[in-house]
């Protein structure tokens, strides 16, 4: 999935489940901030304090993987959840929506709130919708080198037209080519969806393919967009609730339900900015269900960004060798949305890792 869903869906949802805009607002950026997480290692400071961080994502998220096992510690626990099914773990690994140990990392976050809530249990549910809302999107692909992650006969009703990652790659290569762009990041990289380019990510598109263990998989995105969506508001529900039993509450109401159909199917535009600026006009304009309210703005990096009000860098690096260059701690920075948000990260992946999956006795890292 994209920002117009991780962002923009997850905001519209958290607000239709009851929650004010400030906590809604935490709740789609940080889930959307995981993608957008690239820098890791330590922040350090003039005062000689540091931050120590890990990337959920990587430098330019796209479909090549040039450090393999980097991206087989960030993929699995963040964006292609195991769903701990089958005899070998090349099997355990595949990603299955709604899986039991997905429904176990939401039951997790929310005991946490209800029984001993911590000062970023917000950043923490984004990150955890992150994952949960991922798992359908990314159904039958794993995070690790695997041959399932390899795409032949890929077919849909949309054709996404070349992106700049391809464009340096072969100018030559005629628009619309998706067979022949699948097979070419298969060379690349056997981790995640890469091969199926973008069509796991896109709410409106039927699309097929096969497999590199010769299974044919035919999906239907927008049935499991809105599943994801449901799901994700009744987990808000039970957090506003303080209660783990996420699949007891309500979830979208039919007329909910409707207006985000209506929008995913319409709002196709190619890039998912476009997508989520639609989405904020439509949201602004003509309201969604019963709302009807400006979309807060996303900045993921740069001046306004969580980074940029926690320690006023306004750059892409942090890594200065230069004291005077770093900036200053102040314990504003132990209140801020950046340190919670990637604390939230780091927690996240030591439940998913050291807990969560070695209950059924799955060891990536």
């Amino acid at each position: 999935m994209n920002k117009d869903f991780h962002y923009g869906v997850i905001y519209v949802v958290a607000r239709f489940a009851g929650m004010a805009v400030p906590e809604a607002q935490t709740i789609a950026h940080a889930c959307q901030y995981v993608d957008d997480a690239t820098t890791d290692g330590p922040l350090k400071f003039r005062e000689q304090q540091s931050f120590d961080r890990f990337a959920s994502a990587h430098e330019m998220l796209d479909y090549r993987n040039a450090h393999q096992d980097m991206d087989e510690r960030v993929w699995a626990p963040f964006h292609f959840l195991p769903a701990c099914e089958g005899a070998t773990l090349d099997e355990q690994v595949v990603c299955r929506p709604d899986s039991v140990p997905a429904r176990g990392l939401v039951s997790h976050i929310l005991e946490v709130h209800a029984k001993a809530p911590e000062d970023n249990d917000l950043h923490r549910l984004g990150v955890c919708l992150h994952t949960y809302v991922d798992t359908w999107a990314h159904q039958g692909f794993s995070g690790i080198k695997s041959d399932r992650n390899k795409v032949t006969h890929l077919t849909g009703t949309h054709h996404p037209t070349p992106e700049h990652w391809w464009n340096e790659l072969s100018a030559k290569i005629e628009q619309g080519e998706d067979e022949f762009k699948s097979l070419s990041v298969d060379i690349m990289s056997n981790v995640g969806h890469g091969a199926a380019l973008h069509y796991p990510d896109r709410a409106w598109v039927e699309w097929s393919y096969v497999n590199g263990v010769g299974e044919q998989v035919d999906r239907n995105n927008l049935p499991d967009f809105l599943t994801a969506a449901h799901r994700a508001c009744q987990t808000i529900q039970a957090f506003l609730a303080n209660s783990s039993d996420f699949l007891s509450q309500p979830g979208l109401s039919a007329e909910q339900q409707a207006a985000l159909e209506a929008l995913l199917t319409t709002n196709i535009h190619e890039d998912d900015g476009q997508r989520l600026t639609a989405l904020a006009d439509t949201l602004n304009a003509t309201g969604l269900a019963e709302l009807k309210e400006p979309l807060p703005p996303y900045i993921a990096k740069g001046t306004g960004s969580w980074k940029f009000l926690a320690t006023g860098i306004s750059a892409e690096g942090d890594g200065s060798l230069i004291v005077d260059d770093r900036p200053a701690w102040t314990k504003n920075f132990e209140a801020s949305d950046y340190r919670k948000v990637h604390d939230a990260i780091k927690q996240h992946r030591h439940f998913v890792t050291e807990e969560l999956l070695l209950r059924y006795d799955v060891r990536l890292a």
